[in-house]
């Protein structure tokens, strides 16, 4: 009698996984601008779905950085064991947004192209799963601004070579009275 109960019970057990739909689980990301200079605001947002969380966790990958993904703020700090950079999620929305000061990331960042990724649970890049991320590409050009020379006032360049022959004047007279 106890192998009758089973049967139906597998049966429904087997049903309720082939037949009752299933959530998919899914983030996306979007990056703007695509093509940013070294120091500019990044906007990433994006949307999460088929799952109830409060926070996507976003990491970079890219020229020199740790194959495993670094933080946003700091590129020395490989991701995972707790260590992300986060996005709060409008839970209502299923939207995320942050917003990316790249002009004070710690780290050396050189321009070219680097990889930000969004995933719904704190894994790095090595261990997450393809249906649990999202990514979007980013190329960094050099910072947009030049060091702006600083000009100097037209007397400041006449004194300055003024004091300079009277002080070798100086030492002239110095070395021959030696």
């Amino acid at each position: 009698m106890r192998a009758w109960f089973c049967v139906p019970a597998a049966a429904a057990i087997l049903i309720c996984v082939l037949v009752l739909p299933v959530a998919a689980q899914s983030v996306t990301i979007n990056a703007t601008p695509s093509v940013a200079h070294l120091g500019d605001l990044v906007v990433l947002n994006g949307t999460v779905s088929g799952v109830n969380t409060i926070a996507v966790f976003l990491f970079l990958t890219g020229p020199d950085l740790d194959s495993r993904g670094v933080t946003l703020e700091n590129l020395n700090i490989p991701t995972g064991r707790g260590l992300f950079t986060t996005a709060p999620v409008d839970m209502k929305q299923g939207t995320w947004m942050y917003l990316w000061d790249t002009s004070i990331v710690l780290g050396n960042m050189n321009p070219g192209t680097y990889t930000v990724w969004a995933v719904t649970s704190p894994v790095d890049r090595e261990r997450s799963s393809r249906e649990e991320f999202a990514s979007a590409q980013i190329t960094f050009l050099p910072t947009d601004t030049e060091p702006t020379p600083v000009p100097l006032p037209a007397g400041l360049t006449v004194a300055a070579l003024g004091i300079t022959i009277v002080a070798g004047s100086c030492m002239i007279r110095r070395l021959k009275n030696s």
